[in-house]
């Protein structure tokens, strides 16, 4: 991993509000740094680490993927800012064509190499030696949470367990385009696959609860707006077909986490990763009448409710682990 840079002062825009990023991490009692990650195929990265400042070392590390058309500068750090606060490092990655990374935007042509991208960048952060004898933990939402279910799939034993939020093991009927579309679409995208012209009904709006916040989501200066390309939408469709089939190889400790009104992934599919998984140590947590963004869109009491429960099911491998060593 190249050096971090720590986090400087800015007059940007975040989600928080215009308080710069190192007077508000201060705030929270974490420390933070952002930087970049070449890939082993040349692929520009943009990364960052939120720490814990109280907890040395920390009870385990974090290695984190957002979501199709997401980034890890905008709320989705939310997250990790609060997992830093509990007292576990985290680390995220912007992947190929999102956020601040390298590649046309919006555009993933091969999710097989945005899991080497990852496996590659979190190998890295295994490589430290302050790092050494932790537990090391994925961490997904949505398309994130399939990318650390192929993650773990390329690399069994490579990690301690998984929190997949909402994962996207199959993209919902419910925003499919109908029949006779995705036929000719996968036709054009043969030849045309950057080509950004999917209908597709805004996953935003179906996936944020509370409506004072949809503003804040659409604030982010660097979220893929346009329609989805083809050739990402193809490359989706075949990988989490692919995942759907292949649910008994989940070996991995997991935790998943679903609404149950979430219309962007299917809920049904988590209930059958964690029916045929052959992980010995798995849990489900289904939250009735929740939608998508159980992590920002929900109110700030249902936000709380999931983070406990991911927090409780980490707590008590990092204990786990402890007694094993």
């Amino acid at each position: 991993m190249e050096q971090e840079n720590p986090v400087r002062h800015e007059t940007e825009v975040h989600f928080w509000g215009n308080t710069p990023e190192d007077e508000y991490y201060k705030q929270q009692g974490i420390k933070a740094s952002r930087s970049s990650y070449t890939s082993p195929r040349g692929l520009s990265l943009f990364t960052r680490s939120w720490l814990p400042v109280s907890t040395d070392p920390p009870l385990g590390v974090m290695c984190m993927v957002h979501g199709y058309g997401n980034d890890i500068s905008w709320t989705f750090q939310s997250t990790a800012i609060f997992l830093a606060q509990m007292g576990f490092a985290c680390f995220g990655l912007d992947i190929e064509g999102h956020g601040k990374s390298q590649g046309l935007k919006g555009f993933v042509p091969n999710v097989d190499l945005v899991v080497q991208d990852c496996l590659s960048f979190f190998d890295s952060i295994k490589n430290d030696t302050q790092f050494n004898g932790l537990p090391f933990f994925l961490y997904g939402e949505s398309m994130g949470g399939a990318i650390c279910l192929l993650i773990h799939l390329a690399s069994p034993k490579g990690f301690d367990g998984a929190v997949l939020v909402a994962p996207m093991c199959k993209i919902s009927d419910n925003i499919k385009p109908r029949w006779p579309i995705p036929d000719i679409l996968l036709f054009v995208a043969k030849f045309m696959p950057t080509l950004a012209i999917v209908p597709a009904a805004s996953i935003l709006h179906k996936s944020i609860k509370v409506e004072s916040k949809v503003p804040i989501a659409e604030m982010n200066p660097v979220r893929y707006r346009g329609k989805p390309r083809l050739g990402t939408v193809v490359e989706l469709l075949r990988v989490t077909d692919c995942l759907s089939q292949n649910l008994r190889s989940v070996a991995i400790p997991f935790i998943v986490l679903h609404g149950s009104m979430d219309v962007v992934t299917d809920p049904k599919v988590s209930e059958s990763l964690y029916e045929e998984a052959s992980s010995e140590d798995k849990t489900i947590k289904i939250y009735d009448g929740m939608l998508h963004s159980l992590l920002f869109g929900e109110t700030d009491e249902n936000i709380e409710i999931v983070r406990h429960d991911i927090l409780s099911w980490l707590n008590g491998r990092c204990r786990r682990e402890n007694v094993e060593n």
